[in-house]
């Protein structure tokens, strides 16, 4: 399905005579998004950059259907149109004026200028680059360091993953400093894009966030059903702390060492609201373990 955000991406590369490399790609469409009341893509701190998952899924789902082609090169890897229709008349109005004016101002910028521009530009995105030293100035790289202070406070997360991008989702666990993102779910699958086991894995990992599954914390799937109020979920978790919980007592002092060696910790699931995700019920129980040294708090 030829979605919104997929056209903004066809239009992009429309203006530009229908090709580009994948990190020009990016950098036009971060630069695009910057000026957008709703932004069509997030982004995070990559290796060279800003980067969006949900971008990069969408251009080899437009491959897989045709719409693309890419290609290495001996200049990167690059992505082509292989229709030729006007894909920028099918944004709104103003989508297309901040295309035209991303090509107007950027349009005759190297790759290599437009990373360089976006480092000094957006510091933040510049954290975990692999070439930030070769592009940047020594200002500019202590101007990048400051955008990510270690935090050496011991500190327990939780974090719902239900509403939000996976870009929104790491950039959460990246401003805290998260250290380790400790899955809880029984079964760490999600038809939601990015929070399977194996992709939420390679993304961590992507952006220096060790990822761990603890299946035996989770809840198993039949006993999610029914839970249509408060009082459902109420019923579900005093189960869960009266008979899940103290025969994995294993489980829960392997998520208290890693604290202890890792300093920054965050358990995940899939629920926003933290009172209708067990999450929260493993978070107590480590928080009323004896001689704990670390504190909570929600994301």
């Amino acid at each position: 399905m030829l979605y919104y955000r997929r056209k903004i991406l066809l239009a992009l590369l429309e203006l530009f005579d229908g090709q580009l490399t994948a990190k020009s790609l990016q950098k036009y469409l971060f630069l695009f998004t910057r000026k957008q009341t709703k932004r069509a893509f997030d982004f995070i701190p990559y290796k060279y950059g800003c980067f969006s998952f949900q971008a990069n899924q969408d251009i080899n789902t437009m491959k897989k259907y045709g719409y693309l082609e890419i290609t290495e090169q001996l200049g990167g890897r690059f992505i082509k149109l292989k229709q030729s229709e006007s894909y920028l008349r099918m944004l709104k109005e103003e989508d297309q004026k901040l295309l035209l004016g991303v090509k107007r101002m950027f349009g005759s910028l190297s790759q290599q200028e437009l990373i360089t521009y976006t480092y000094k530009r957006y510091p933040y995105y510049a954290i975990n680059s692999s070439i930030a030293r070769d592009l940047l100035s020594a200002d500019e790289i202590k101007n990048v360091l400051k955008q990510k202070e270690s935090k050496n406070t011991p500190m327990l997360f939780t974090i719902g993953y239900e509403g939000i991008s996976l870009e929104e989702y790491l950039n959460r666990l990246i401003k805290n400093d998260v250290h380790v993102l400790c899955d809880v779910r029984k079964n760490a699958y999600s038809q939601k894009y990015g929070f399977s086991k194996s992709q939420l894995s390679i993304a961590c990992n992507g952006v220096g966030i060790e990822y761990i599954h603890i299946p035996e914390l989770g809840i198993e799937s039949d006993k999610r059903r029914e839970l249509n109020h408060q009082h459902d979920y109420d019923l579900l978790f005093e189960d869960y702390e009266n008979y899940t919980l103290p025969k994995n007592q294993d489980s829960l002092l392997k998520v208290r060492n890693i604290i202890n060696n890792d300093k920054r910790v965050a358990l995940t699931c899939f629920e926003k609201d933290p009172g209708q995700c067990h999450r929260t019920r493993v978070a107590d129980a480590l928080m009323k373990l004896p001689d704990k040294n670390y504190g909570f708090m929600s994301l």
